[in-house]
């Protein structure tokens, strides 16, 4: 005779049970999660109804883009979350995923499954099965987000009638990892769970006490922390150099950035840590990556620094990050260099050395970085607008906005264009977000729209900036609606070629994104907005300034030319870099003498 968990255990302890949907709920508010992002299907019906009352759970015009917005979410939270339908909705999430994995993200990708008590010899008309198949294949979308080396499992229910099922703590050992490791995990949680009471969880205070879990089991600390002190008391011309590992960890962040100001310390991050920080200040000399950087303070860079201190960058350096392989990048050849990772979680062992150096008795140092007129020397009469002048155009508008902009670029040339901005405080953390990761089109509307719900959390009318060219445009259009269902404070360049031109390598019919007769504006006043047309730097100054005061949704339409003199400087490197890797003579020729080889 089957035991009940009443009859196993008593009528006080199952009375506490919590049903799944509920514990689900308390877990997300417990790592401070408010809001999801998904569309809606029978199989995660269920998981909706439960979650609705405590957070909001809000709609994607497409699986794809719900991913990416929950990408973005994952930059300025502890987790991101995206909530699909079983196979047909989470599969078109392997993208956003591969992006999550890539870039380091903490993004929590759950779909609704069949019930347990559905299994049986039928094939789900949701299951990946062909008509001539002799066995249904319930995992594909698990294997699918395993072969991106992502943690995936699905939901357990109770497999003894007396013990309630540990489906919570399944699920909160599944976020703590996605937290803990800042990598995306996949989730599939059979309907019929929801319902069902589970284990109750005793969780802490708060969830930083996770990482409190296991203490640091590194030692040495002081002795890196003396190595650093006595090269910095020797150097005359030092950088402290931040890597993109940081952009998750604020607090190291923060404490970094104060011992900086503290021994007046100049500092620079690579292309992926841009954003992190305040580019105005007058310690910070901006984002860097060898030949293709046009920074203020790449002179002291490469020329002046004699003693670099390297924090928090990557352990294996991208190919994107370091220059392309290029050897031209400063950071990466230094001869007088000390590296600290942060091979421990959270960067443990970084956050104890800069403890050390803290309490050094280390003497301030005067600023040897005189600041640049670079955005002052922008201020001549209107001229034809191309990439070649976009960033510096943008820069001197915001000088006249009541905030500065939360930039968002789009892969292609807009993103490689979009290094030269000037990135300065934000409401929410971040000024600038962007997919480096750049095989990944069509992500700055999802990112837009988590931005701009993290914007209304805080009640901040920050305005924000989208870049994007055409080709990249068309592929995210219909996120426009959850723009405009937020009012959101929106506005995009839209740079004019009609064609996928970042990497173009012939006439074929496969770089032709749009048609001649397509008028964006037209689209955009559908959606609430408001379109306009400029073809000079002082229409486009004028117009951003209009734009960011009057809030809602806009869209600015920039024709431009493909001509190289109208490209951003960083864009034609690439395309020169990536001629070279496919073999092309003349851009061979060219990388080689960029490289001087």
């Amino acid at each position: 005779m089957a035991t009940s968990i009443e009859q196993n255990f008593g009528n006080e302890y199952y009375r506490q049970l919590p049903l799944l949907g509920a514990s689900l709920g308390e877990l997300f508010a417990f790592f401070g999660v408010k809001r999801t992002y998904g569309v809606g299907g029978d199989f995660v019906a269920n998981l909706i109804n439960a979650l609705e009352s405590y957070v909001e759970v809000l709609p994607s015009s497409n699986e794809m883009h719900a991913g990416f917005s929950a990408c973005a979410q994952a930059e300025l939270n502890p987790l991101g979350v995206c909530m699909t339908t079983y196979t047909v909705g989470s599969l078109p999430c392997i993208s956003a995923a591969a992006l999550a994995r890539t870039e380091g993200l903490p993004v929590v990708f759950i779909s609704g499954a069949p019930g347990e008590n559905e299994i049986n010899s039928h094939a789900l008309h949701h299951s990946v099965h062909p008509h001539t198949a002799w066995a249904t294949d319930l995992d594909a979308a698990l294997n699918a987000f395993r072969a991106l080396g992502i943690r995936a499992e699905r939901l357990q229910g109770q497999r003894h009638s007396g013990q309630p099922n540990i489906a919570a703590e399944q699920c909160l050992e599944l976020l703590t990892y996605a937290y803990l490791n800042r990598q995306p995990v996949f989730i599939e949680i059979p309907r019929d769970l929801i319902s069902q009471p589970t284990q109750s969880l005793h969780l802490p205070k708060h969830v930083t006490q996770l990482r409190r879990v296991q203490p640091l089991s590194l030692s040495g600390a002081e002795l890196i922390a003396r190595e650093i002190e006595f090269k910095l008391a020797q150097a005359r011309s030092p950088l402290v150099f931040l890597g993109e590992k940081l952009r998750l960890n604020q607090e190291l962040l923060e404490q970094i950035i104060s011992f900086c100001q503290q021994l007046g310390l100049p500092y620079a991050t690579s292309w992926f840590g841009k954003g992190m920080l305040d580019e105005s200040d007058p310690l910070c000399l901006g984002s860097y990556n060898g030949a293709f950087s046009d920074i203020e303070g790449k002179a002291y860079i490469e020329s002046v620094a004699d003693y670099v201190l390297e924090l928090a960058t990557a352990i294996s350096p991208s190919d994107t990050n370091n220059a392309f392989s290029s050897q031209t990048h400063a950071v990466d050849s230094h001869p007088n260099k000390t590296m600290l990772k942060g091979t421990s979680k959270w960067e443990q062992d970084i956050s104890v050395v800069m403890t050390y150096l803290q309490s050094a008795a280390l003497a301030p140092r005067t600023l040897l970085v005189e600041p640049s007129s670079t955005v002052a020397a922008a201020k001549t009469a209107s001229v034809l607008l191309g990439y070649h002048n976009l960033a510096a155009t943008i820069n001197l508008a915001q000088q006249a906005l009541f905030k500065p902009y939360i930039f968002v670029p789009e892969v292609g040339n807009s993103l490689f264009a979009s290094f030269e901005l000037e990135v300065l405080s934000s409401d929410i953390g971040r000024s600038y977000l962007a997919n480096p990761w750049y095989a990944a089109m069509g992500t700055s509307l999802p990112y837009a729209r988590a931005i701009a719900d993290q914007l209304a959390e805080v009640d901040s009318s920050q305005p924000v900036l989208v870049l994007t060219g055409d080709g990249g445009f068309n592929f995210q259009a219909n996120e426009l609606i959850n723009l405009q269902k937020l009012g959101a404070n929106v506005t995009i360049i839209y740079m004019r070629n009609n064609i996928f031109h970042l990497g173009k390598a012939g006439d074929a019919p496969v770089y032709e994104c749009n048609h001649l007769e397509f008028d964006p504006k037209l689209l955009i006043s559908a959606y609430g907005g408001q379109g306009h047309l400029c073809e000079t730097t002082g229409q486009l100054i004028d117009s951003l300034v209009q734009t960011a005061t009057a809030g809602g949704l806009h869209l600015i339409e920039i024709p431009t030319s493909t001509e190289p003199e109208h490209q951003s400087e960083i864009t034609k490197k690439l395309n020169t870099y990536i001629g070279f890797r496919n073999g092309d003579v003349a851009a061979t020729s060219a990388w080689n003498t960029l490289c001087e080889r």
